[in-house]
């Protein structure tokens, strides 16, 4: 059990999405950072797709009334456990009534914190992920509050077998020696550019707006959320006139509505656009994407679909390898 003494900016529960609604109209949701969430269950035991809180920007704080293992992945928030610094990417077991305080976040945007037996919190379409604006998942459909009081479930048998790998110690922070590699970590997150595949409206645009999407950058609006973001850059040109009926989008599309400004939709995406599609970003590089700050400009990088994928395939093996070794250290 812990109990929210500080909610911090954006705290919710968030797993990997609601899948198979969109065709009546409920949006996927859930993470923005999939590498972080996937990594920080491996790292207490937990399935992958285990849901765990979302922090973004301001970090929560929170204090445990009960032992618990945790996991905190992604941004850096200069998180402290009792007033001592708490190290990211590898797990740690808390001792009952320690403190959790996540600052400002110093790198990146979004952090997961992922406790070992998972949120006790109810499934709403198959997935625990809170959609804030129509009142679903998660925590009673919200963001975490003052005073809110969230349920652990009980460990899971890895879980178990991990916090008996870590009490052998005395202090209250009780964290493994070892991490995932920073080196890693850096190549995945600090990516000067992001990859993007060719939308399907590419050829509507002017040559003069393909070549500046390729070669200017592009700074994040502080008017973006977990919806989409919004980028102000070279006006991107249209020189096809006709309407477009509304389609499918994804995790990643980029939009470009009148305006010629760049829309990157994100995880609380509509169901279906109808603007024209620019791009869309390679699976592999939406962690990058996630924790970017308002503010901060990125460039765009073509990719073939070919490339895009066998990229993904590269990062699933990686995943696989990373389980592994997190099962050989405990």
């Amino acid at each position: 059990m812990i109990r929210v003494k500080e909610p911090g900016l954006l705290s919710t529960v968030q797993d990997e999405g609601r899948h198979g609604f969109q065709q009546f109209g409920v949006i996927t949701s859930g993470v923005m950072d999939p590498f972080a969430l996937r990594i920080a269950n491996l790292l207490v035991g937990n399935d992958e797709k285990e849901a765990a809180i979302e922090v973004t920007l301001t970090g929560p704080t929170i204090e445990f009334e009960e032992d618990a293992l945790i996991a905190i992945c992604g941004a850096d928030f200069s998180a402290v456990l009792d007033e001592e610094p708490l190290p990211l990417w590898r797990p740690v077991v808390v001792k009952k009534g320690s403190t959790l305080h996540m600052k400002f976040s110093k790198t990146g945007c979004r952090a997961i914190i992922a406790m070992g037996g998972g949120l006790d919190l109810p499934f709403i379409m198959n997935s625990k992920s809170t959609y804030v604006r129509a009142g679903i998942g998660g925590f009673d459909g919200r963001a975490f509050d003052k005073g809110d009081v969230i349920n652990g479930k009980p460990l899971s048998k890895t879980s178990s077998q991990i916090v008996r790998s870590l009490t052998k110690k005395t202090r209250k922070a009780l964290t493994a020696k070892w991490s995932i590699s920073s080196v890693y970590l850096a190549e995945l997150y600090n990516r000067k550019t992001i990859r993007v595949i060719k939308g399907r409206q590419y050829d509507d645009f002017s040559a003069e707006s393909q070549q500046d999407f390729w070669n200017e950058q592009y700074k994040l609006s502080s008017q973006s959320d977990r919806m989409g973001f919004r980028l102000n850059g070279p006006n991107l040109e249209r020189i096809v006139s006709e309407d477009l009926l509304s389609e499918a989008v994804a995790f990643g599309t980029i939009q470009v509505p009148s305006d010629g400004q760049p829309i990157i939709l994100l995880a609380d995406r509509q169901t279906i656009g109808g603007y024209p599609k620019m791009g869309q970003v390679a699976s592999v590089d939406l962690p990058a994407l996630a924790q970017k700050k308002p503010g901060e400009t990125m460039q765009f990088q073509e990719v073939s679909h070919q490339e895009a994928q066998r990229l993904l395939l590269k990062r699933e093996q990686d995943i696989r390898e990373l389980k592994w070794i997190i099962d050989k250290k405990n």
